[in-house]
């Protein structure tokens, strides 16, 4: 069991440590928080998708905004697309592949922005919501692993994690680039620091 434990810690340390020294990586994040913030500052606001656990980051972006990350402060417009009635009745009445795409039509605007979270890039809704965010003249903010897949070519920011055979490793990434953006998004919006 132990060896169980410190193996996945030192896997864990190795992937953030690549990243860390991803100067592409790095450049992509702060990007991607000047997008966000820039959105919310012209009165847009930032949907967020994926798909099991990419929904539950998704989540975790939108409610560090809408309600308070580290200190209290006013709300900043984010949505994640995980109401579970709209999302039985989307795949009920029609299909999985435009869960969030037809969401994305109901509420967003040109100057939105869609955070769109995939390990694989390749989730077909994820794809979906990110096209028609394009239509829409929203930018794309893309949290990918592995090679990128078909969402690093839709996305203005692909923010990659580095690669790992297992999608776990990314998620940890993911959710460190997620506090990230949100510290960058306050120090512009809300504290003026940047």
């Amino acid at each position: 069991m132990r060896k169980i434990i410190e193996n996945s810690l030192s896997e864990a340390v190795k992937t953030l440590q690549d990243f860390v020294a991803d100067s592409t990586a790095l450049d992509a994040l702060e990007r991607a928080g000047n997008i966000m913030a820039d959105s919310i500052l012209n009165g847009g606001k930032i949907i967020a998708c994926g798909n099991g656990g990419s929904l539950c980051d998704a989540t975790h972006f939108a409610e560090e905004l809408t309600s308070r990350f580290r200190k209290d402060r006013f709300s900043i417009p984010a949505i994640a697309i995980n109401d579970p009635a709209y999302i039985t009745c989307t795949i009920n009445d029609f299909s999985p592949d435009i869960l969030f795409s037809r969401y994305v039509e109901s509420f967003a605007k040109s100057g939105d922005v869609l955070l769109a979270i995939s390990t694989s890039g390749n989730s077909e809704n994820v794809l979906n919501a990110s096209k028609v965010a394009k239509e829409r003249g929203m930018k794309v903010v893309a949290l990918t692993g592995k090679g990128g897949g078909k969402l690093a070519e839709l996305a203005d920011v692909e923010i990659r994690a580095p690669h790992t055979p297992y999608s776990d490793r990314a998620q940890e990434i993911h959710i460190k680039a997620i506090h990230i953006l949100v510290e960058c998004i306050e120090a512009k919006v809300v504290y003026k620091t940047v």
